[in-house]
C-alpha cells in the first residue's frame, strides 16, 4: 500500500495531461522485484520472468531484480561455479531476451561476472535497453563483513570489487547504480551528482535490515533529491540464510509510494523526473554542499 506525503508539496502534481491509460503523460511506472532465490540458476531465472510479468502487467516501464536474482547458493563459492563472461552465459541472455520481449528496460541486480581472480567474482549490476542491448554495467565496490554471534559474512573472500561510479542517462532520467552494501556508504551518492533515480538491489541480512534498512533508503533518496528504487531479497532461503526484503520505491522526498514487506512479489509505482528537478528548484540543497564539494 503506498504510503501519502503530509503535504501538497511531497506530491507530483505534473502539468500535462493524461494518457490512455489516465496517468499524467509525465509519469511512468517503475517496478522492483522481491524473490527468495535458491541454489538453482534455472529456476530462479523461471520465478524472475513470472515476477517481471506481473510488474508489465501493472505498465512497469523499468523493472529492477534484486541482488543475487539468479543463485544463493548452498556455499559462497557456488556463484563463482556459473559467473560468466560478460556478454556470454544464460543468465545474460535471459535478462537481454526478457527486456526486449517485455520492451522494458530491464536491471539484472547482480550477476556473477569473471573476475581477475579465479577464484572471486564481480559482482555487477547489470542494464538493459528496451531493444534488449546491454547498455550500463556497474561492479559493486564495497563488500559487506559482518561478524555478529552466529552470522559471518565475508564477501571479499569470493567477491573481486570495482572501482568506478556510473549513472546513465535513461527515458526515465539518470540512473544511478549500486548494490546493497553500497547503501552505507553516501559518498558514493554524492559522487553520482544528478541521478534522478538511484537503483539499490539487494540481499540485507534480516539482523541489519530489520535495524536499518528503511533508515537509509529513506536517507540516500532525501539527501540526494532522488527517487530509489530498491528490490529485494526477501524471505527463508535454502542455504539457511534469512534475508529481509522490504522492497520499496521512495520518492525524493523520502515517501514511501510503494513497499513489500515479505515474500515474493513486486513493488510498483509511478515516478515524474520533473518532480525531481521542481524539488532541486525549491530546496537546492546540492548545490549548498562546501565541505569536501568535488
Amino acid at each position: 500500500m503506498s504510503a501519502q506525503p503530509a503535504s501538497s508539496f511531497g506530491r507530483a502534481r505534473p502539468h500535462t495531461q493524461p494518457d490512455a491509460t489516465g496517468q499524467p503523460a509525465a509519469v511512468v511506472r517503475i517496478a522492483g522485484v522481491q524473490m527468495a532465490s535458491g541454489p538453482n540458476v534455472a529456476a530462479n531465472l523461471n520465478e524472475a520472468r513470472r515476477l517481471i510479468g506481473m510488474a508489465v502487467a501493472q505498465g512497469a516501464k523499468l523493472v529492477a531484480l534484486p541482488e543475487y536474482f539468479a543463485i544463493m547458493g548452498m556455499q559462497e563459492q557456488d556463484k563463482v561455479k556459473v559467473r560468466e563472461e560478460e556478454g556470454a552465459g544464460p543468465i545474460q541472455h535471459f535478462l537481454a531476451e526478457t527486456a526486449k520481449t517485455h520492451q522494458i528496460w530491464l536491471v539484472g541486480g547482480s550477476v556473477p561476472l569473471v573476475a581477475g581472480d579465479r577464484n572471486k567474482v564481480r559482482n555487477s549490476s547489470l542494464v538493459y535497453d528496451d531493444q534488449g542491448k546491454l547498455v550500463a554495467r556497474y561492479d559493486k565496490i564495497h563488500l559487506f563483513g559482518f561478524d555478529m554471534g552466529t552470522e559471518h559474512y565475508s564477501e571479499e573472500r569470493t567477491i573481486e570489487p570495482g572501482g568506478d561510479v556510473k549513472v546513465i542517462d535513461s527515458p526515465f532520467g539518470r540512473l544511478g547504480l549500486s548494490i546493497c552494501y553500497d547503501l552505507r556508504f553516501p559518498e558514493l551518492y554524492r559522487a553520482m551528482r544528478d541521478a534522478d533515480i538511484i537503483l539499490v538491489p539487494s540481499a540485507f541480512t534480516e539482523t541489519t535490515g530489520k535495524a536499518h534498512w528503511e533508515t537509509l533508503i529513506r536517507a540516500r533518496a532525501i539527501e540526494n533529491l532522488a527517487y530509489v528504487l530498491a528490490p529485494a531479497q526477501g524471505g527463508y532461503h535454502v542455504n539457511g540464510r534469512e534475508t529481509h526484503g522490504d522492497s520499496m520505491i521512495v520518492d525524493p522526498w523520502g515517501v514511501v509510494l510503494d513497499r513489500l514487506p515479505r515474500g515474493s512479489g513486486v513493488v510498483v509505482a509511478g515516478i515524474n523526473p520533473e518532480y525531481v528537478q521542481r524539488l532541486r528548484k525549491s530546496l537546492p540543497a546540492l548545490t549548498h554542499r562546501t565541505i569536501n564539494r568535488c
